[in-house]
């Protein structure tokens, strides 16, 4: 991460986002990249990082193996104890992202596979609508990245669960303090396939506290809003209103009383 390449950004226009680096995060956390400029942070890489208690990087054992993915994603959950909720670094830190108006883009779904492999690879859809060719990228093969299942234990998915804990309860209070959070999937990998990811992410938003209104806020207007912020120009799309840009789809049942039915 570079000022120079976040400064070159606005002066061009655009907007700047990134998915910060795990292994960059000793020398650039969320909280560092939000003082540069950029705008929007992707997955949970440099949040958790900005809030140690008790350590400046990563504490991993010192057998770690960044290029071993099931290291990688088996330790990276494991950071859920090392932040204190609600403490003085987690208020600090949100302030901080508020402040400089940063966008928080978290693809819970992501890593949805890690908390319950099991549910996940026997989902109703894979059968009709994950591709064979998809379908072997996603299992366990060492060469293809997010198919890392080799040895996935009962100890990496309570690891998760509690990641999880920790990582909502961060965006609902980033939600509820004005800051902008949305919905996203990077599908594609870890089982976690087109389109029925993207639902998979409204309900992840709801099991974090957003209420299903401020749900579809997030994955609308807000969306719209991060993406126009760096032109300074009103919206054109991401909500119903005349002069709007739209593609609209009218659903039969209504997804605020269920979002399965989307």
């Amino acid at each position: 991460m570079r000022r120079g390449l976040i400064d070159e950004a606005k002066t061009l226009g655009m907007g700047a986002a990134a998915h910060l680096q795990q292994l960059g995060v000793g020398n650039m956390n969320a909280a560092d990249a939000a003082t540069l400029g950029l705008g929007a942070v992707t997955h949970f890489y440099g949040i958790f990082e900005s809030m140690y208690e008790n350590n400046d990087i990563q504490p991993y054992p010192e057998n770690y193996n960044y290029n071993d993915e099931q290291w990688r994603f088996g330790q990276v959950a494991r950071q859920w104890n090392l932040v204190k909720p609600r403490g003085e670094k987690w208020n600090a830190f949100l302030k901080h992202l508020k402040d400089n108006n940063v966008t928080l883009d978290p693809t819970m779904t992501t890593y949805m596979s890690g908390r319950d492999l099991m549910k996940r690879r026997n989902a109703d859809w894979h059968e009709q609508y994950t591709l064979p060719s998809l379908w072997d990228f996603y299992t366990p093969n060492r060469e293809n990245h997010g198919a890392y299942f080799f040895n996935w234990t009962t100890w990496d998915e309570v690891a998760w669960k509690k990641f999880y804990q920790v990582w909502m309860d961060f965006i609902q209070d980033y939600k509820n303090m004005g800051g902008r959070v949305t919905p996203s999937t990077d599908a594609g990998f870890i089982y976690n396939t087109y389109g029925f990811s993207y639902v998979e992410e409204l309900e992840n938003f709801q099991e974090a506290g957003f209420h299903p209104l401020e749900v579809i806020r997030s994955a609308t207007q807000h969306a719209a809003e991060e993406l126009n912020k760096a032109s300074g120009k009103p919206i054109e799309m991401g909500v119903v209103r005349p002069g709007m840009l739209a593609d609209l789809v009218i659903a039969p049942e209504n997804p605020i009383a269920n979002f399965k039915t989307l």
